[in-house]
């Protein structure tokens, strides 16, 4: 009788100590569950935070190690400045930059226009700062051809090889190309490029473009103004060589912009640490060198509504 009394009594203690396991495991679910809202919550005030590193793009206008060497020294200065690491990297072209800062990869965006514009739509980038050039928040772009060649008109055009940076480049593309659909009545992009122009060059830079024609690869490239300036010391006779066929209209100028993810009061320092090379000789000789920019100066998203409303004219034509 005793045995089977402490059978009993075995067996209401395994019984009891099971039901405690049960209760714990459901009680470390619960914890488990805490500590999951914990992390969430972690990973959203995370966001807005101030990178460790943080990461200025470019795109080429010229050589890419040249603007890569070049902006060695605007990024270890700005650095200075903010108090943290900054890293100059150079994309393969626009698109690339805008993807880039839509991936939170690049930060701080030196893009123009129409770079701007597709950022600010897609990922929602805010500009802060633009160029100023000779005095002017605006420029045009240029067509470009060989002196020696003849073409005297934009209807000249008809037939010949065109040169252009990327898709994605304001004055390479974007305004010549609506000027020149509008002229010749055009619906697409891609409609002008396979029937009015006998064939065309995504050289990948404006220089590139330039140079195109004075080898005689293409008849007409559209560069920013003035491309040939930018030529001049490796050739000579550039300015002679090649002539100025014609302008679009105006286009605001290159942007610094920045990602949705940095925090407010860090932009304004990064503005603030940018409008302070204004009275650097040798910041403002750096971003000469980049971009000819003389000087940096406070921008505002509604500046670039003329390039959105160009861009909405054929956006669904363009291989970005």
């Amino acid at each position: 009788m005793k045995k089977f009394y402490s059978l009993l009594i075995i067996l209401g203690l395994v019984l009891f100590l099971a039901a405690c396991g049960g209760s714990s495991d459901e009680d470390t679910g619960a914890d488990d569950s805490s500590t999951n809202d914990d992390e969430s919550n972690g990973e959203e005030a995370a966001e807005g935070e101030i990178p460790e590193t943080l990461v200025m793009g470019f795109v080429p206008s010229q050589d890419s190690d040249t603007i890569a060497d070049t902006v060695e020294p605007l990024a270890e200065r700005l650095g200075e400045e903010l108090g943290i690491n900054v890293e100059g990297r150079v994309m393969t072209n626009y698109n690339a930059l805008v993807e880039a800062m839509g991936a939170n990869q690049v930060h701080v965006g030196f893009i123009p226009a129409f770079g701007y514009v597709l950022a600010s739509e897609q990922y929602d980038a805010e500009v802060i700062l633009k160029s100023i050039r000779y005095g002017s928040g605006t420029y045009k772009a240029q067509y470009v051809v060989r002196s020696d060649s003849g073409i005297e008109s934009l209807e000249d055009l008809e037939g010949k090889v065109w040169a252009y940076a990327d898709q994605g480049s304001t004055s390479g593309y974007l305004f010549p190309a609506n000027q020149l659909m509008e002229e010749f009545g055009y619906d697409t992009a891609a409609e002008l490029e396979s029937n009015f122009f006998g064939g065309s060059i995504a050289s990948g830079g404006h220089d590139n473009s330039a140079i195109s024609v004075l080898n005689g690869d293409a008849d007409v490239a559209t560069t920013f103004d003035d491309v040939r300036t930018e030529l001049e010391e490796e050739y000579p006779t550039v300015m002679e060589d090649l002539s100025i066929l014609g302008y679009t209209d105006e286009i605001p100028n290159d942007t610094i912009s920045v990602t949705k993810e940095l925090p407010d009061d860090f932009v304004q320092q990064i503005k603030e640490a940018f409008l302070s090379f204004n009275d650097d000789e040798e910041m403002i000789q750096i971003m000469n060198d980049v971009y000819n920019w003389d000087e940096i100066d406070e921008a505002s998203d509604e500046e670039y509504d003329v390039v959105r409303e160009t861009y909405q004219k054929f956006k669904d034509n363009i291989e970005l």
